[in-house]
């Protein structure tokens, strides 16, 4: 591509890749890269393997403007079905929260089991003690690694290095989206980017042999705590979920909320920036988003989603799932100074949860959306300095895991 042979580039691809991105797209799209990161200068494998029926190679590309890494997906016929940029590594070290005490905990690579994928993960427990409470951890939105790292932060990191530090353990492990990438080109809805691995790693927690049975929990952040109510119906044995930022309301709504607010937050009225508001309030307050039920072609794209992924959305309610959770334990956490999940969902879950005795409510003052403590409403800026998951959040989450 970098010698503007496109032809020959896009015969690299498979028939699958081939119908789905016309050859002209691909020209399109390495003009676009070209545009941010400047003209090609080399490239180097740094990493290969195997993933199920694909084989993916990383290569770091040097262009005159910044150095890129992307992943390149191969089939068994080493015909490539897809390249992606990859998020670049942070340079800065992780910084362990204050709360975190190396005395007390271990970790240990696990790989969670879900169909034919396997995700590599980190089971992090207590040194001391037998049949500790565990906790599994379920990301956000998006391709994220076990740690849900943005920026310099990586609050399920935090969460599980500080719950461990109390006596309670946890699994965390890489999204799928973010392995396996290729498998989400088409028709998708969460159960294949989070509910079955999800509820494989609860299947892993019940077999280790200092856990707790009794004590499983999941912790779900953010899109992660949307789905949470539905675990129990899957996991009858679970002993609670943890909602962490989650969303009360439909996805296509918060969105438009949050754009808003970004809007609003730039200063900036000219007529192009308009323009792109107008153009994403536009793609998400389309009624058949907000209303959209089958038989609508499964993997018709809808704001860069397939129409399965806002059915399933739709169709299951999470609010009204939360509401029929009898049996297990209920814990929702809030920051006041979250833009993406705000306090217009904490009250929804309080009103619609407020009065059942096995449901736990918190709103905790200037905790944002990566769960640290900021003076003021957060922005995206604000991600992407450090800061450690606030305190309060942990000790909490550990205490009431604890109680009787």
């Amino acid at each position: 591509m970098s010698e503007e042979k496109y032809n020959e580039a896009y015969g690299f691809f498979d028939a699958s890749f081939q119908a789905k991105v016309p050859e002209a797209n691909l020209k399109e799209i390495w003009l676009k890269i070209g545009e941010k990161l400047g003209k090609y200068e080399s490239g180097s494998v740094v990493s290969s393997k195997s993933e199920g029926e694909y084989f993916t190679v990383v290569v770091e590309v040097a262009f005159t403007n910044d150095v890129q890494p992307f992943l390149l997906a191969f089939n068994k016929s080493e015909k490539m079905v897809g390249f992606f940029l990859r998020p670049k590594a942070s340079e800065a070290a992780y910084l362990p929260p204050a709360y975190s005490d190396t005395t007390l905990y271990k970790e240990t690579e696990i790989h969670v089991k879900s169909g034919k994928h396997s995700l590599v993960g980190l089971l992090t427990e207590p040194k001391k003690g037998t049949n500790y409470p565990i906790v599994v951890l379920v990301h956000g939105s998006g391709p994220n690694d076990m740690d849900a790292t943005y920026g310099p932060n990586k609050p399920l990191k935090d969460i599980a290095l500080g719950l461990a530090s109390k006596g309670v353990a946890s699994i965390r492990y890489v999204k799928r989206t973010m392995l396996y990438p290729v498998e989400f080109n088409g028709a998708f809805t969460v159960k294949e980017e989070v509910m079955d691995d999800a509820l494989a790693a609860v299947a892993l927690a019940r077999t280790l042999p200092k856990a707790d049975k009794k004590q499983i929990y999941v912790l779900g952040h953010s899109l992660g705590g949307m789905l949470a109510p539905r675990f129990p119906l899957l996991a009858p044995d679970l002993k609670g979920i943890i909602m962490v930022a989650a969303p009360a309301r439909k996805l296509s709504d918060m969105i438009i909320e949050q754009n808003k607010y970004l809007f609003a937050l730039s200063n900036d009225t000219t007529k192009a920036v308009k323009q792109q508001l107008d153009t994403v309030l536009k793609e998400y307050s389309k009624g058949y988003i907000s209303k959209l039920t089958p038989p609508m072609k499964a993997d018709s794209l809808l704001a860069g989603l397939p129409a399965s992924y806002w059915i399933d959305l739709n169709v299951n309610n999470q609010v009204a799932a939360a509401k029929k959770i009898v049996k297990q334990r209920v814990y929702i956490a809030q920051g006041d100074n979250d833009y993406q999940v705000t306090t217009t969902d904490f009250n929804l879950w309080k009103a619609a949860l407020g009065a059942k005795k096995n449901v736990t409510l918190k709103l905790y003052p200037q905790m944002n959306h990566m769960l640290s403590i900021q003076p003021a409403k957060s922005t995206p800026q604000e991600y992407q300095v450090h800061a450690s998951v606030a305190e309060i959040l942990v000790t909490d989450i550990s205490n009431w895991i604890k109680a009787k």
